[in-house]
């Protein structure tokens, strides 16, 4: 288990002082009317994908690979949009953070609450997706129920303290737990907390399987049922969505997973893609195609993120499958 955070005098020496200035700007950004800060936002997000080309080049990997029914032109306009999501996260995160709770109450309409209200005291795995609205749809749902969530300790010390003590304060009994402390989640589910854990990112196959996600084969972690097996827990989809018009964001717990775990770990993370997969065509563009989802390949495939020939070869095939016929690389 992890302790509270706590702030150290170590965090004031220089080498943390562009954090602080980084973290002091945000700060002040966040503190304007929040129309202004989608608008913002949508700025810093086309400005990212002008100076991320790495990252563009995943994104353009991800969503030929998961939306070949598109063409360039769509799938243009749908990268376009992943970025201005991404740049309006960074003040989505301020705002989770920093604003007061009664000016946080006024973004976030919920439904399905009674799903996790309404356990006798059995722990919930609160099965989370990695969209770019998880860090404030986390934080609004903190305000209504307690609970815990998977955490990975950041590089960077002070501003590690900051995002722990940001993600916790909405409520004094969820705490943080290492993403390795498995036994520290089994004991927490059976004593009836509920977990906020996302398992909808490639973590390698050595906990996982094979399994496909928008038709392609995906490293995809069976934790999800070992969980709930060993702390006899239910599994809770959770999503958020940012609304149009600057009018907040739609949380939804959905209804807990019959029949899960079913005792088939393969036929479990397929269950669990295929929800996932659900949410995401849902609203694409709020999904982090910005992660390598397709990084970890089966022994006979080769990397899709490898090289530029493979992306070539990707815009043939796909070109091809619009076309109805056989493909090679486009011009």
């Amino acid at each position: 288990m992890e302790d509270r955070p706590t702030f150290r005098a170590a965090f004031l020496v220089p080498r943390y002082w562009p954090t602080w200035g980084a973290l002091g700007a945000v700060w002040l950004a966040v503190q304007l009317p929040y129309s202004w800060q989608l608008r913002l936002g949508r700025l810093a997000g086309r400005a990212l994908r002008r100076l991320a080309g790495k990252r563009r080049r995943v994104v353009a990997i991800n969503l030929r690979l998961c939306f070949p029914e598109l063409d360039e032109r769509e799938r243009g306009r749908l990268e376009r949009a992943v970025f201005e999501s991404v740049g309006i996260s960074i003040f989505e995160t301020g705002i989770a953070w920093w604003w007061p709770e009664r000016r946080l109450r006024r973004l976030v309409s919920i439904e399905g609450l009674e799903h996790l209200e309404q356990r006798d005291g059995q722990g919930a795995i609160l099965l989370a997706m990695h969209f770019t609205t998880l860090e404030i749809g986390a934080g609004l749902l903190s305000q209504r129920v307690a609970i815990d969530g998977m955490y990975r300790a950041h590089r960077n010390a002070a501003f590690d303290y900051v995002q722990r003590r940001g993600r916790e304060r909405h409520n004094s009994v969820g705490i943080a737990i290492a993403r390795e402390d498995v036994r520290g989640m089994v004991d927490r589910l059976r004593a009836g907390h509920a977990i906020w854990y996302a398992p909808d990112q490639d973590y390698g196959i050595r906990h996982g399987v094979f399994v496909p996600f928008f038709g392609e084969p995906a490293a995809t972690l069976t934790t999800t049922s070992k969980l709930a097996r060993y702390g006899r827990a239910r599994v809770v989809p959770f999503t958020q969505r940012r609304l149009p018009g600057a009018r907040g964001y739609r949380l939804t717990i959905h209804p807990p997973l019959e029949g899960f775990p079913s005792g088939d770990l393969e036929g479990d993370a397929r269950r669990i893609n295929a929800l996932v997969e659900d949410c995401v065509r849902a609203c694409p563009e709020q999904y982090l195609w910005l992660h390598r989802r397709f990084k970890t390949r089966p022994p006979d495939e080769a990397s899709v993120y490898g090289s530029a020939e493979r992306e070539r070869k990707l815009r043939g095939r796909a070109l091809a499958e619009q076309h109805g016929g056989e493909g090679g690389p486009a011009p």
